[in-house]
């Protein structure tokens, strides 16, 4: 067994992961931490738990429903970090320094580059010397560096949505650099703490765009999609031309983005069956990313961890635009998190992850 501790258990990627590790039959939680609730039982501020059933294989529980909250992290094999940025860098660097692999779900390792994270981010970085040996988990692209990481920086939900939409078209050199991503997201993202666009009487029956001035995810979506040109053999000269404006919806969970570019000009143009059989081969052999015929819809993948994309020609323009959505808590947080886990544990990547969306 590999012992794990979840660090800020109350929020909502922390329950997710509650949830995930909880059917797990590798992974027991051992040590969770969350300030704020230090003292407390784990099932005082989650009852659900008291429902924490055996996984396959294990004889005692994932998860103890008993398990008190601490400040700080009891030594285990295994970190989650759920952290805000600049606090997530310096709880991942004393978690390292004795030996414990950390999986961390904030912003402060994705990006390559400190100068670009410090603009982005309007700090300086606390560890910028980790930055070099964090591996960004998106498993689709960088499953065999993952598997040998100890620091693996969790990508952004909007920014798993996007890549994955668009990675096998750049990949494959069929689309220019101006790309257009128009992305949707439920209110879960904005986290548990308490803003005015969360309360529920400002969110119903209301849409709206926000960071309109450039959204935090843009720069890490620059940059896998560029590597993954890169490893296609199609590097892009002069680097991605990128739009990205994300939206807010009244639901709880999802994102559904739709992502525009032109078709790459001067070689033969490719036609619907040619782009989906591109998409279906690059993911073939993914558990987690579907390839469908009809636009998908949110709650496909509401509470799962998969992804489903749905590219298709417009013929009129000349356009590929690809349709991709996920749960942003589970596939764009906690579900990924769990499955950058088992990849470096070399565990079967889909363990804890079985479960299928639920609709309606």
């Amino acid at each position: 067994m590999v012992t794990v501790s979840i660090i800020n258990v109350t929020s909502y990627t922390g329950l997710e992961l509650l949830r995930a590790l909880s059917q797990h039959p590798q992974f027991v939680v051992t040590s969770v931490t969350g300030r704020s609730a230090a003292g407390e039982r784990i099932d005082s501020i989650f009852p659900q738990l008291c429902a924490t059933t055996l996984a396959m294989g294990q004889t005692t529980p994932a998860i103890d429903p008993s398990l008190i909250l601490t400040e700080e992290p009891a030594q285990t094999d295994l970190a989650f970090v759920c952290l805000p940025h600049a606090a997530a860098a310096e709880m991942a660097a004393h978690l390292l320094e004795r030996g414990t692999k950390v999986v961390d779900l904030s912003a402060d390792f994705r990006l390559h580059d400190v100068a670009t994270y410090e603009q982005w981010y309007k700090h300086t970085h606390p560890v910028p010397a980790l930055l070099e040996s964090a591996v960004y988990g998106l498993c689709e692209l960088h499953r065999e560096r993952i598997r040998t990481a100890s620091l693996i920086a969790n990508p952004g939900c909007h920014a798993t949505t996007s890549i994955l939409a668009l990675a096998p078209a750049l990949a494959a050199g069929i689309i220019g650099p101006d790309v257009i991503i128009d992305s949707k997201t439920g209110i879960s993202g904005a986290g548990r703490s308490l803003t005015l666009s969360s309360h529920y009487a400002e969110a119903n029956e209301d849409t709206s765009a926000y960071s309109v001035s450039g959204h935090r995810h843009l720069p890490e979506i620059t940059q896998e999609l560029e590597e993954a040109a890169l490893a296609g053999g199609h590097p892009i000269e002069g680097g991605l031309r990128l739009t990205f404006l994300p939206h807010l919806l009244p639901m709880t969970r999802g994102i559904l983005a739709t992502c525009y570019a032109n078709l790459q000009p001067g070689q033969r143009l490719p036609d619907a069956d040619n782009v989906r059989n591109i998409y279906k081969e690059y993911y073939a052999d993914e558990p987690f990313v579907h390839v469908v015929d009809t636009p998908p819809h949110t709650k496909w993948s509401y509470g799962s961890n998969h992804c489903f994309i749905h590219p298709f020609i417009d013929t009129r323009t000349q356009r590929l635009v690809v349709l991709s959505c996920l749960d942003n808590l589970v596939k764009g947080a906690a579900g990924q998190a769990v499955q950058n886990a088992n990849l470096l544990y070399g565990f079967s990547e889909t363990a804890g992850l079985s479960s299928l969306g639920v609709n309606p």
